[in-house]
């Protein structure tokens, strides 16, 4: 017997269990998943496939249209019920919705990663797709935190606006398996939501006591050390040759940048180019390394710093923030190459399982100290979500900037923005 997907599209028809099967492929082997494997994996032969689409690109720009569909009938769903009178509390409402939003990212998590790691394509239907935002979904989510100031229970200092990019914006994150890991959706959203709204301290510490962490300095310390050349310590042709292709990845898209684009935009012979580099995987590999080194220094700095543990993930989320603010082309290669890879490969610049092991350090030692008073199902998982939500999304970090950011992610981190 099929089993049901649970989504609004899921009709038992041919089209749609190529598109399944496809989607399957993709959320656990990358978007190098070629037409004939899905071909195979659907028991059928290529021109079968071809019958239904005409492209690799069709099947895709297929995926997230589906995906952007089911997303507004959350938003449709979740906008009638603000007009229908409903008992129960506001921050049920909020993970209510939240929640249903995880659920989706998690059954399109295809889509998902076309969304998130987009790149320059030849179609443009696929390129208006993969970067559209899911404007009812954040309009739906607005107006129920709109609702629940109404009822007293935020704040009345926070941005609505700006709060319901960030809890959409994390709640689709839970269809990323390196955030999801192993854990039910549900408990994931449930407890992302709870580090949003209420935070993770017991206790609001202040803004003014945290800029004054030794934690915090050591971080400020390290930032103001980065130099723009993210390349320093190498050769001058090498340096050049990694500048040329950051700018070339961002222009073209990883996947769509070869070698040979590299050198003509260098000047220098394919042959030199691969002498001096190596393949294009090993060039993405070192530029990620570069990335991920000066984040590593952070850490270092700011977990042997004489603070608390509240202190310290102030001050790696201030690292996360600059990182990003200054490095935002090397932060958008390294989502290229999760855009390709399987989405639950750990980070090789960004050594996440090293960073996963000292969270879940951190995070014991602020529970015995009772830092932290936030109920998780798991350590593991309260790793994970502190980690995901310490990185601000780029979007608002451009729109407000970078203090507004920290203060931002204090918020939804460490403070809540809960009115109690």
């Amino acid at each position: 017997m099929r089993q049901s997907t649970g989504l609004a599209h899921d009709d038992g028809t041919r089209r749609t269990e190529i598109l399944q099967t496809a989607a399957t492929l993709i959320a656990t082997s990358g978007l190098r998943t070629s037409l004939q494997e899905i071909a195979d994996a659907a028991g059928i032969l290529p021109g079968s496939l071809y019958h239904h689409f005409d492209s690799k690109e069709s099947l895709l720009v297929e995926l997230l249209r589906r995906y952007h569909d089911d997303l507004d009938r959350i938003a449709a769903r979740a906008q009638d019920r603000l007009d229908e009178p409903d008992p129960r509390a506001a921050s049920e409402r909020i993970v209510e919705l939240g929640t249903a939003i995880a659920r989706c990212a998690v059954a399109h998590r295809a889509a998902l990663q076309m969304s998130f790691y987009e790149s320059p394509s030849p179609n443009p239907e696929l390129v208006d797709l993969a970067g559209l935002r899911p404007t009812a979904t954040l309009d739906a989510m607005a107006q129920t935190l709109r609702a629940a100031r109404w009822s007293g229970y935020l704040r009345a200092d926070v941005d609505l606006s700006v709060l319901a990019d960030r809890i959409c914006s994390t709640m689709l994150q839970v269809g990323l398996d390196v955030m999801r890991h192993r854990a039910a959706t549900d408990k994931t959203a449930v407890l992302l939501c709870r580090i949003l709204l209420d935070g993770v301290a017991d206790g609001r510490p202040t803004d003014a006591a945290l800029d004054a962490s030794a934690a915090f300095v050591a971080a400020d310390h390290v930032v103001d050390t980065w130099q723009s050349d993210v390349d320093a310590g190498v050769d001058a042709r090498t340096s050049h040759i990694r500048a040329v292709a950051r700018s070339e990845f961002g222009r073209r898209g990883y996947e769509n940048t070869t070698v040979r684009d590299i050198a003509a935009a260098t000047g220098l012979g394919t042959g030199t180019v691969y002498r001096l580099i190596g393949s294009k995987d090993q060039l993405l590999a070192a530029i990620m390394r570069s990335f991920g080194e000066k984040i590593a220094v952070g850490w270092t700095g700011v977990l042997q710093s004489e603070s608390s543990a509240i202190e310290k993930l102030d001050a790696i989320s201030w690292i996360h923030t600059n990182a990003l603010d200054r490095f935002g082309d090397e932060f958008r290669i390294q989502l290229a190459w999760m855009r390709l890879a399987p989405p639950d490969t750990p980070n090789p610049g960004w050594l996440y399982a090293k960073r996963l092991r000292q969270m879940r350090a951190l995070l014991a030692q602020a529970v015995r100290d009772g830092e932290i008073t936030i109920s998780s199902p798991s350590l593991e998982m309260l790793a994970r979500s502190v980690i995901g939500v310490s990185w601000i999304p780029e979007n608002i970090l451009r729109h407000i900037g970078t203090r507004a950011s920290l203060i931002h992610v204090r918020d939804t981190s460490l403070r809540g923005v809960t009115a109690g």
